[in-house]
């Protein structure tokens, strides 16, 4: 059954930055079942955005002359804080582009206030709190997605190991559908302003468990070659290795391990478990489902 909005009066527009993500596009879907909801889906490629009942539109961090066309009366905003080292003045631009009483929704990380990397998730979320919307953040874990994804973890696992840097510390891994699950109500339910969601799957799992998982999804034996942070981050530079060097040095001091109930809150649906997330998943996984 829909759900009729709570955003605005009329049909309610909400415009969801990175649609073709991990979680625009689930979160983009889940808007479009809502009842008189007029979902805008930015891209820096619009033409590539072919999801039903969403209406491609161009955004991109990198033209900042674009902003003002693609917020123009909407009443909720999705923002992916991009990983980039002027993100937090960015989404402090964007806001000052956005209407004055559109909610804002940004997609953070879990236990975002440290300091590292000059302070650099703690200011992007300080640009929302401080742009006089009303908004709610969402603080993820590591998304369940990088096991499918080949940009991360799926060609090493099809060729049966995982590669990581975790220390021994375990990670309460989630499902970017439930992560867009929690926007959706945010962007248009009353009562998430002034949130800060830390979003996780319902257990913390150690990477022998993880791989054990993993190995029973996918028919074969995964192994774990854990690795020092230096080698996770090889081939990266710049800001981009700084960033991931401390991502691995956080997941480490078990960062990633704290596991919350926020899903089914604010949901009213358990969040999925690793195993149930590989039950559905494509290969290296479908063929032992």
């Amino acid at each position: 059954m829909k759900s009729p909005s709570s955003v605005g009066a009329g049909t309610p527009r909400v415009l969801v930055t990175g649609v073709r993500g991990k979680t625009g596009m689930p979160l983009a879907r889940l808007l479009v079942a809502r009842a008189g909801v007029d979902v805008l889906g930015g891209s820096s490629n619009p033409g590539s955005v072919d999801i039903d009942g969403v209406r491609p539109t161009a955004f991109s961090w990198d033209d900042p002359a674009g902003w003002k066309a693609a917020t123009e009366g909407v009443d909720a905003v999705y923002i992916v804080r991009p990983d980039r080292a002027d993100a937090p003045d960015l989404i402090a631009a964007l806001l000052d582009e956005t209407p004055t009483g559109a909610r804002i929704v940004l997609l953070s990380e879990q236990d975002a206030d440290y300091m590292g990397a000059d302070g650099w998730a703690p200011r992007a979320e300080r640009a929302v709190r401080d742009s006089g919307h009303a908004w709610t953040i969402l603080r993820p874990s590591w998304f369940m997605q990088v096991f499918i994804d080949p940009r991360f973890y799926l060609n090493p696992i099809a060729d049966g190991e995982l590669p990581f840097s975790s220390g021994g510390a375990s990670l309460a891994w989630i499902d970017a559908r439930d992560i867009a699950a929690v926007a959706e109500r945010a962007l248009l339910n009353e009562g998430h302003a002034g949130q800060v969601y830390e979003l996780t799957g319902p257990e913390a799992l150690s990477l022998p468990r993880t791989v054990e998982l993993l190995s029973g999804a996918a028919g074969r034996t995964v192994t774990l070659r854990e690795l020092t942070i230096d080698e996770a981050v090889e081939g990266t530079t710049g800001f981009e290795r700084e960033l991931f060097a401390l991502t691995f040095e956080r997941v480490r001091a078990g960062s990633f391990a704290e596991v919350t109930d926020s899903v089914e809150r604010v949901t009213g649906q358990p969040a999925r478990s690793l195993r149930a997330f590989l039950a559905d998943a494509g290969p290296p996984f479908a063929q032992a489902t």
